[in-house]
């Protein structure tokens, strides 16, 4: 199964991308830091969704329409008090074929698992608002996440997986760059 394959693959990858969000998270004393981190997960999800929409086949069209994506992001970054301005710089990864596509789209759509963990930790920071983005799905999210996982699964034929994994090893490390890239200023 691609999910599991690109999991285990990616392994590294999303720790050294959890590790860059957790040392941002912990700076945070008020919601204009908040708004500051947001900048860089809107930054990456802004610049990659056109490129992934553009190479997904019309198969997945309509699962694409409803998925959560930077819009949530900008709304956070707003309702914090924040603007959508000096984000950090974002290079993207080869997003152009269907498989590159559902790499990177699987690392996006993945970090709704660790949406709750990241609400808790900001609220123990007294942080109370700007979470429509890490709230992912609410209570769908686990639901959505396996109806996401079976659509992937069931679209990558098995001698194509390998350039789904090389997407979504690229889309960590690019994203992971992003996080490592000039500081945002308010």
């Amino acid at each position: 199964m691609l999910n599991l394959k690109i999991k285990e693959a990616t392994k590294n990858g999303h720790q050294e991308l959890e590790k860059n969000v957790i040392f941002k998270l912990k700076a945070i004393e008020n919601n204009l830091d908040y708004a500051d981190v947001l900048k860089y997960f809107y930054a990456y999800f802004n610049a990659a969704e056109g490129n992934i929409e553009a190479a997904l086949p019309a198969s997945l069209a309509s699962y694409y329409a409803t998925r959560r994506n930077a819009s949530h992001v900008a709304k956070d970054i707003i309702e914090l008090g924040g603007s959508l301005e000096n984000l950090p710089e974002v290079v993207l990864p080869t997003i152009s074929t269907k498989n590159q596509a559902i790499g990177a789209l699987y690392v996006l759509e993945g970090s709704i698992m660790g949406g709750p963990h990241i609400v808790k930790m900001l609220q123990h920071r007294g942080i109370n608002s700007g979470f429509n983005f890490f709230n992912g799905y609410g209570d769908q999210s686990m639901e959505k996440w396996a109806e996401f996982t079976a659509i992937i699964n069931a679209e990558v034929a098995e001698n194509d997986e390998q350039e789904a994994i090389n997407a979504a090893l690229a889309t960590f490390e690019a994203f992971t760059n992003t996080f490592n890239s000039k500081a945002v200023i308010s």
